[in-house]
């Protein structure tokens, strides 16, 4: 399947003016690192190595990893692919993150080890897009956003070559609202905030498209739920889920089936068919989930199923508030 697969590229999805295209869908790699915590289950090499090759040999353009996604060990197999292939394959687009010490230091210097650990492990001697990650988590905020912080180092990072585009990836809405608005980012990320189950980005998303950023919007699934089935992952956004919770993903899924649609694909399309977002980063942890995902991207869905899941409720509260979070 070739690019060509995707519909030309239009305004929406070049990020400002750093010349970086992206497809509709890009591919997510924190399962490919391993994290049995987060996800439930555990991803070998040769799995994930054959995961990686799916996605470079598919239509979509985008691999996004981070520091901190098992331990390293994510953007390690994707390295360690890349140089099995002899560099990224023309017009693929590469990005991850800077990340916080173990400790919480997120300081200057602490993002100046996380790229360069980062380019190390890919093998490259830059990315295409580089995002200041999860700063909600850091011990000491002043870090950060202090003169000389590591968002100042961020966009020295552009500055240096080191990265086209730059931007912020996190979860929690409240910081990252403050910080869209006080600082130039090329592009924001957010995870799990805007699905069929919860719409609380919306606000976040609608300014920074407004002001010109490009929005890349992750996890459509709900952390797996709506791609899996309810009567397989008891889990909503990572953390594990009575039956009440599930019953709006239930409610979902008996509406596609009246529909003949995988509720997987509604919930890709609910983020795809959005105007204000550049890409929907998808995670994956086999090979198989490559090709459905481009499936789902393109499968026709009737516009009265958008109809019946417009009458379905939804949250706007955190989704994340009472997650364990575990490093790694």
């Amino acid at each position: 399947m070739t690019r060509e697969a995707f519909p030309s590229a239009t305004p929406d999805r070049v990020i400002g003016d750093t010349g970086v295209i992206v497809t509709p869908v890009a591919f997510g790699t924190s399962a490919l690192g391993s994290m049995p915590d987060t996800y439930g289950y555990e991803v070998d090499e040769e799995r994930a190595r054959a995961t990686i090759r799916a996605i470079f040999d598919g239509p979509a353009n985008v691999i996004d990893s981070s520091r901190n996604y098992g331990f390293g060990r994510s953007e390690a197999r994707v390295g360690e692919v890349i140089s099995e292939l002899g560099g990224v394959p023309d017009g693929f687009v590469i990005s991850t993150k800077l990340d916080r010490a173990d400790s919480g230091r997120f300081d200057a210097d602490q993002a100046r080890q996380s790229l360069e650990e980062s380019l190390r492990a890919l093998s490259l001697d830059r990315v295409d897009v580089l995002f200041l990650h999860d700063p909600e988590y850091a011990t000491d905020l002043h870090e950060v956003v202090g003169t000389g912080g590591s968002i100042d180092a961020l966009f020295q990072m552009k500055a240096d070559g080191l990265a086209d585009a730059v931007g912020l990836a996190m979860g929690r809405l409240d910081l990252m609202t403050e910080l869209v608005g006080a600082y130039p980012f090329d592009v924001v990320l957010n995870h799990n905030r805007y699905t069929l189950l919860n719409r609380s980005a919306d606000e976040l998303y609608s300014f920074a498209h407004d002001n010109g950023m490009a929005v890349w919007n992750a996890a459509p699934y709900a952390g797996g739920v709506l791609a899996k089935g309810a009567s397989t992952v008891q889990r909503l956004t990572y953390s594990p889920a009575d039956d009440e919770a599930l019953a709006p993903v239930r409610s979902i899924e008996r509406i596609c089936a009246e529909f003949g649609v995988p509720p997987g694909a509604a919930a890709l399309q609910f983020s795809i068919r959005d105007p204000r977002l550049s890409t929907t980063v998808v995670g994956v942890s086999k090979p198989e989930r490559v090709v459905t995902t481009i499936e789902w991207a393109q499968f026709e869905i009737p516009d009265e199923l958008w109809s019946a899941l417009s009458e379905l409720s939804y949250e706007v509260s955190d989704p994340e508030a009472n997650r364990d979070y575990t490093l790694g």
